[in-house]
């Protein structure tokens, strides 16, 4: 018997997507089309479709692409998982009960989800989902044994108003859908949602604001996909960055905090261990439990500003201490001479490695990597993998977990480096662009490719772009470093990042970029359609200056292509 998550007839053909996909940068928004070009099923549309994949992977901002998907028509007929999955599930329970769009959502078990992937076509019908010769019971999710506070009971009943009892609702349904008994209090909320990927965005926001919804807790905003207050002076045209800034100032008048950035563990208020909070932003999410020690699952988009409304959080996941220990483990070795482009590529290999469990990480308990280099192997890790946290080995706070029983090693060697670097480096030696700040640059980055630059200038013609939170563009302000960027011919832009940022605040004219966020690397060429270069900050620099991109490797990487190899 299988699980039916979302309830809806649905009937269509059979894709079966090999690995998890993340919507956001993975899907055009639009058509449904598969534009990540690193996934086996790159190029084939989902509208209309009975889709199986293990479980989605990447931006918790893919619920709010299906569901913009289901406005635009072209979203799947029905999504079929085998592992638990939250971010599409989510957005096929905010189509169906604020909006009336059917997206059916079935759990398999490995058994089952083997045989409807084998069947040509598949039928979801009065509980029932038949593929083929395969002919499957469906169990609906009920949330009638959820433990509940009288606070929580209090809300279901709409004494709080319309949108905190919404929101309770759809807290409920989630919770039982993850396995939670009840739910959990929690001290802050980061909002993924106002990010504006297509109009469903905003109207859901607007809706929520509209029926009187106000946060809880303390609640700050992801990156936006306009600088707030100086869009229309860069060209944006008025279609795209009116709703853009009205998404934002929607989560505003809810109460939010206009951070507008990626990165809020780079505020000084930063969660501690052991602290219950609720983040949106995959790489954020993985940063916080990860590296702070906090508990958060990877919320995907509007159910963030559920928990902001009622402050109530399903405990499942990685709220609880027993689903934090590692289920892989990654062996690696410190290459000699390692620079800082290491962290992001091993980010994305351990990602690719680990793709539903969470790794542990060997061999660097003798490196001394900074919190950038931490924040970079987060945010590339998040890629590749559906896991909210990892752990590295004498490194972050609670690597002394031991592995569950059974745990499977994989080995990253310098092949699987080399393979990477030539996967990132697909584009021409000519550079347009050098684009810094996926995730946002902290002050230190700032201060880094200042030094990186040296006093030369920025060839004029390669635009040099640092996507950054309004605080650390305060605090490299107040010390000089902005004017010596700005100076060398860098342009800071705060509010946006690279995963929001559009056209003509992307320069229309480049065809090449450089990077060195392992997670732009990978989601660049689906959502810009650029070619890519990537490299260590002081290459960046070069190729700022120079607007070229060498072509050699660096010393420390070296071997012939391989994959990870379990042991």
């Amino acid at each position: 018997m299988g699980k039916l998550v979302v309830a809806a007839e649905a009937e269509g053909p059979v894709l079966v997507c090999s690995e998890g996909l993340s919507f956001w940068g993975g899907v055009d928004a639009q058509t449904g089309v598969i534009i990540d070009a690193h996934h086996p099923q790159h190029g084939e549309a989902l509208g209309g479709r009975v889709v199986l994949m293990p479980t989605s992977r990447g931006s918790c901002t893919g619920s709010g692409v299906l569901l913009g998907l289901g406005f635009a028509g072209n979203a799947p007929a029905a999504l079929v998982f085998r592992e638990n999955e939250d971010i599409l599930t989510l957005g096929a329970v905010i189509a169906d009960r604020m909006f009336g769009t059917s997206i059916a959502v079935v759990r398999l078990s490995a058994e089952d989800y083997a045989r409807v992937a084998a069947a040509r076509t598949a039928r979801i019908a009065e509980g029932v989902l038949t593929a083929g010769d395969c002919v499957i019971a469906l169990d609906p999710v009920t949330t009638g044994g959820l433990e509940l506070s009288e606070a929580d009971r209090a809300m279901l009943a709409g004494q709080s108003g319309e949108a905190p009892k919404l929101a309770m609702e759809t807290l409920c349904i989630m919770a039982v859908s993850q396995g939670a008994a009840r739910l959990t209090d929690v001290t802050r909320v980061h909002i993924d949602g106002c990010i504006y990927a297509s109009p469903a965005f905003l109207t859901f926001a607007r809706r929520m604001a509209d029926m009187g919804a106000r946060v809880k807790v303390p609640t700050t905003m992801n990156a936006i996909s306009v600088d707030h207050a100086n869009w229309r002076s860069q060209g944006v045209a008025e279609a795209f960055g009116d709703p853009a800034s009205r998404l934002a100032d929607a989560y505003v008048e809810m109460g939010a905090r206009p951070s507008f950035t990626c990165a809020p563990y780079l505020f000084a208020d930063r969660p501690e261990k052991g602290e219950d909070i609720a983040w949106a932003e995959s790489n954020a999410v993985i940063y916080a439990n990860s590296i702070l020690g906090a508990r958060t699952v990877k919320l995907p988009d509007f159910l963030d500003l559920c928990i902001a409304l009622t402050g109530r959080a399903p405990l499942s996941g990685v709220y609880l201490a027993q689903n934090r220990a590692p289920r892989r483990i990654v062996e690696v070795d410190l290459p000699e001479g390692a620079d800082d482009a290491f962290w992001p590529m091993l980010g994305w290999l351990a990602g690719q490695a680990a793709p539903d469990c969470i790794p542990l990480i060997r061999g660097l308990e003798q490196s001394r990597p900074s919190e950038d280099d931490l924040k970079a192997l987060c945010a590339a890790f998040g890629t590749t993998s559906a896991s909210p946290m990892l752990h590295v080995a004498g490194i972050t706070p609670e690597a002394d977990l031991p592995p569950v029983a059974g745990a499977a090693t994989v080995r990253i060697g310098p092949e699987d480096f080399a393979r990477l670097w030539d996967m990132f480096n697909a584009g021409g030696g000519t550079v347009d662009l050098v684009a810094l700040g996926s995730p946002h640059f902290s002050a230190a980055e700032c201060r880094a490719f200042d030094r990186a630059l040296g006093g030369r200038q920025v060839d004029g013609r390669v635009a040099t772009i640092i996507t950054l939170g309004r605080e650390t563009l305060a605090a490299i302000t107040a010390d000089g470093t902005a004017e010596r960027l700005r100076a060398a011919g860098v342009r800071l832009v705060p509010d946006l990042c690279w995963c929001s940022i559009s056209e003509p605040v992307f320069p229309p004219e480049a065809r090449v970029l450089m990077t060195n966020s392992g997670k732009y690397a990978h989601y660049a060429p689906g959502l810009c359609q650029r070619e890519v270069r990537f490299g260590n900050l002081a290459l960046c620099a070069d190729a700022a200056c120079t607007g070229r991109a060498g072509a050699a490797r660096p010393a420390w990487i070296g071997g012939a292509v391989a994959q990870p190899s379990v042991v």
